[in-house]
């Protein structure tokens, strides 16, 4: 319903005045019109015979005396104790309490002399006084109060005041005011008051009520609502005219839609919706040409809470709507704004039409509990230095950004539910601020927080989730700080960091994203420290395009995919991290980047520990690199880092792998306890090997075969299950000055065509021999100090033992090598000189090589059983080639 005209309204604005002058007004009850109850004062006919016949006479009364609180206003009554008592003035209640005195002595006497006379006081039943009170309006209703003590009691009766407070205010629930301008709806079983109701009515009696129609109703019936002190206008603005000048008035809105009115608000008044149930369902205030309440320099404390706010412009007129808004607040402004559902139809872009606009310097409003939602722009937009606290507000289903800052705008954002916009979330650009504090930020079409242009804003402990891009997005030089978040579910990445921007991403929770984690590309910088990133399809951190962040003290672990991929020239220093339990490699390195990758602990991944291939270089330096199913650290085609200081262990396919062109220069490391050899080098590689610790492999110290090279040198090399250095299949390194002892087989050993050049060695306390060499090898040597090896394999032939019982089936020891024709073994089968001697004696043999195998005679594989060996197994695998590192294939995804 439409209020009147302004025209229209005048007289009713007159009456409604005079009314309010003579205190008389009053208001329609929830359910009609209120009826006072009358008594006849009427003399009884008839003689005394028949009066004495009735039961009781009414009319007589003990003494003359009027009730005291004749004299008592109802402001008084309302602000005195539960009990009906006011402290007035000293005199005045002294006053009142000699007349109840008086008044209850002659009582006293009326009851013992005649019963019948004080039976209203005292006989009529509770339940008749409650029905007779509860039609009695508020005036009357304190005069009650003070009759007696059993019509105090019942007079004050919480449901009797209940009714009276929902037939003027129609709320359903008791509201009290802490200060001027805060209001608090409570539950009456939940507070800690003997009346709430009354509490609620006296703390709302002097408002102004706007419900049009009422007062032409309170003017025409004015004997009717006598002893009702409350102002009744038409019209939102005929009331704010009515209270100018006086400090916080208090304006109801009852049920009803409000349109058409100028609300210019510049003056600290508060404007209250009044209905049942869902306040703002039942009170709707809307303009179609203008925004709907601008609040101007003055107003600051003004209050505007429980409405419904709207603004729906004539799309079709050729007037301009797109600056206006639903709530406009401007300089020097700090309105509070509560619990109002805002919802605005303007589809402009010039100056946004936002349901909600703050603007210029000092404007500080306070925004709480409202609902902001499915509006044709922008739901909140905050521009040109404002401020302002935004609080518990729901955000939601907008055409544009849930919430614009722009403009070193610094809002303060906390507990907001912003979700389902169809644009992004929150948007920061053009060096808009602000703090975001423990927002639910999701389902939003882009990302759920967008920065950009210089933005800086700082948003703690949100939660970012589901949005249908990505979660948050800086770029185009955009800033801010983004801590203690979680982030979660995104379509995209988790976070977005392009174009120059400098984030600060620290002490978040990055997971479940359906793509990466975290993606840094287009020369894009920040801090990414102390996240906790997991569980995400693609990499954690994904590094591209020449961006160069520091990653700092995140864990990366549980990925789909890998942990820390770096390619596309990308940089970085990625530094005291833990990388683990990912399904891919831990780091990759790849097509031109060139990281830094400084004590990290890069540990138990399923396949590589870090990957640098197809030109991948950087620093890899004091790290700790364990337990990987793969190599802790695989370098190949042109790849060439520097690897230095590091700690490289429990790899189950060995702990540096080198192939495939790669280079590189290991130096200062420590490499140990790795299942298969400590450094593989193979297929045209060629790094640089210097100053490192090679120990307590399961298997050999440093493989080198097909067509591997190398330059080794000054290298401590012990320990090791199988050789120090194996060298095969046509490769030629160079070994200077290493250190090669302890082992559990030999210190050197070259075979298959291969060759090196060795220089300054120093080998000695190994199983077998020190330098061993194969048929047909002729390495270059010089210098090298070979001495206190234990040559086991010479001392078991010389004992005539077979070489099965040294080397069982996982070692291969360098001997000769002969097969029986007689008992039609091939070159697959190896047989020791011993068991041709006693074995295979007086069989055609012959031999083959010298070179490296175990004994298929005491292994049992053959069809002659072996006189010299033990209990027989079932293994033939005899010519020694480790089985082939498993290389692995990842996924280059951009």
């Amino acid at each position: 319903m439409s209020s009147p005209s302004r025209n229209s309204s005048g007289p009713t604005l007159r009456r409604s005045r005079r009314l309010s002058k003579g205190k008389v007004n009053s208001s329609l009850s929830a359910t009609g019109t209120a009826q006072q109850p009358t008594t006849s004062r009427t003399k009884t006919s008839g003689s005394p015979q028949d009066r004495s016949s009735r039961p009781y006479s009414l009319r007589r009364k003990a003494s003359p005396i009027p009730p005291p609180c004749e004299t008592i206003s109802v402001h008084g009554i309302l602000a005195g104790s539960s009990s009906g008592t006011t402290s007035i003035t000293a005199s005045t209640a002294s006053k009142a309490k000699r007349a109840r005195l008086t008044h209850h002595q002659a009582a006293q006497s009326v009851n013992l002399s005649n019963p019948e006379d004080n039976f209203l006081q005292y006989h009529v039943p509770s339940e008749i006084l409650l029905k007779i009170f509860s039609y009695l309006l508020e005036k009357d209703l304190c005069n009650v109060l003070c009759v007696c003590k059993r019509f105090n009691t019942l007079a004050g009766d919480p449901t009797v005041w209940k009714k009276m407070y929902q037939s003027v205010y129609e709320m359903s629930l008791p509201v009290l005011r802490p200060s001027p301008t805060r209001f608090k709806f409570v539950q009456p079983d939940k507070v800690d008051s003997p009346n709430i109701w009354k509490e609620s009515f006296k703390t709302l009696y002097n408002a102004v009520h706007v419900k049009p129609g009422h007062a032409r109703r309170v003017y025409d019936n004015m004997e009717m609502y006598k002893g009702r002190e409350i102002q009744y206008y038409d019209t939102i603005e005929e009331a704010l005219s009515s209270v100018e000048g006086n400090d916080y008035p208090l304006i109801l809105l009852h049920a009803g839609v409000y349109s058409g009115e100028w609300l210019y608000i510049d003056t600290p008044v508060c404007i209250l919706g009044a209905a049942p149930g869902h306040i703002p369902d039942s009170v709707i205030v809307e303009n179609f040409k203008e925004s709907t309440f601008v609040f101007f320099e003055g107003c600051e404390d003004a209050y505007l809470g429980h409405i419904s706010i709207r603004f729906n412009p004539d799309h079709q007129s050729n007037t301009p709507h797109h600056k206006h808004s639903c709530v406009e607040v401007g300089s020097c402004c700090s309105p509070i704004i509560d619990s109002c559902n805002i919802r605005s139809r303007s589809q402009g872009r010039a100056r946004v039409g936002a349901a909600v606009s703050v603007s210029g310097k000092n404007a500080a409003p306070t925004v709480k509990n409202c609902v902001i939602s499915d509006c044709e722009n922008v739901g909140l937009f905050i521009n040109d230095h404002a401020q302002g606290h935004f609080m518990d507000c729901e955000i939601s289903g907008n055409a544009l950004a849930g919430i614009w800052v722009k403009n070193h705008a610094n809002p303060l954002i906390r507990r907001c539910h912003i979700h389902h916009g169809r644009d992004v979330g929150v948007f920061t650009f053009d060096n808009g601020m602000g703090h975001f504090d423990r927002c639910d930020i999701h389902h939003n079409r882009i990302a759920g927080f967008e920065v950009k242009a210089g933005a800086n804003p700082t948003v703690v402990h949100c939660e970012i989730h589901h949005g249908q891009t990505g979660g948050i997005y800086v770029h185009e030089n955009g800033r801010g700080e983004f801590l203690e978040n979680k982030i979660h579910s995104n379509t995209f990445a988790g976070v977005w960091v392009t174009s120059n921007s400098d984030p600060t991403i620290r002490g978040n929770e990055i997971f479940n994203g359906h793509q990466g984690g975290v993606y840094i590309f287009g020369e894009g910088r920040g801090l990414i420290e102390n996240n906790d990133i997991h569980s995400n399809a693609l990499a954690g951190i994904q590094i591209r395009t020449n961006s160069n962040p520091i990653i700092r003290g995140n864990r990366i672990h549980d990925g789909q995919h890998g942990g820390i991929y770096v390619h596309e020239k990308g940089k970085g220093l990625i530094i005291e991290n833990e990388v683990y339990s990912n399904t891919l490699a831990g780091v990759w390195v790849t097509t031109g980047s060139c990281p830094e990758l400084r004590r990290n602990r890069i540990h138990s991944g399923k396949q590589v520990g870090v990957y640098f291939y197809d030109n991948g270089h950087g620093t890899l330096e004091d790290n700790d690199i364990f337990n990987h199913m793969y190599s802790g650290v695989q370098i190949r085609t042109g790849s060439d880092p520097i690897i230095r200081r590091n700690k490289i262990w429990g790899g189950q396919n060995g702990g540096i792998l080198v192939y495939n062109g790669g280079l590189g220069v290991l130096e200062y490391n420590e490499i140990f306890d790795n299942a298969m050899a400590g450094v593989w080098i193979k297929t045209d590689s060629n790094p640089h090997l210097r100053y490192n610790k090679i120990h307590d492999g399961r298997d050999g110290g440093i493989c080198i075969f097909n067509g591997g090279r190398g330059l080794l040198e000054e290298n401590e090399i012990f320990r090791n299950t199988q050789a120090g250095v194996l060298i095969s299949s046509q490769s030629h390194p160079k070994l200077k000055r290493n250190k090669i002892y302890d082992g559990l087989a030999a210190g050197i050993e070259i075979t298959n065509n291969a060759t090196a050049y060795l220089e300054g060695n120093h080998v000695f306390n190994n199983k077998f021999a020190g330098i061993c060499l194969a048929t047909g090898v002729n390495p270059e040597m010089k210098d090298n100090k070979v001495h206190g090896n234990k040559n086991a394999i010479e001392k078991a032939v010389k004992c005539g033992r077979c070489l099965y019982k040294i080397s069982s089936y996982t070692s291969y020891p360098m001997h000769d090598f002969y097969r029986c024709k007689t008992c039609n073994t091939t070159d697959r089968n190896a047989i020791c000189v011993n068991c041709i001697r006693r074995c295979h004696s007086g069989h055609d043999v012959e031999f083959v090589t010298h070179d490296r195998f175990f004994c298929d005679c005491g292994a049992g594989t053959l069809s002659l059983q072996c006189q010299l060996a033990g209990e027989p197994t079932k293994d033939t695998d005899t010519l020694y080639d480790s089985a082939a590192p498993i290389e692995s294939h990842t996924l280059m995804v951009n």
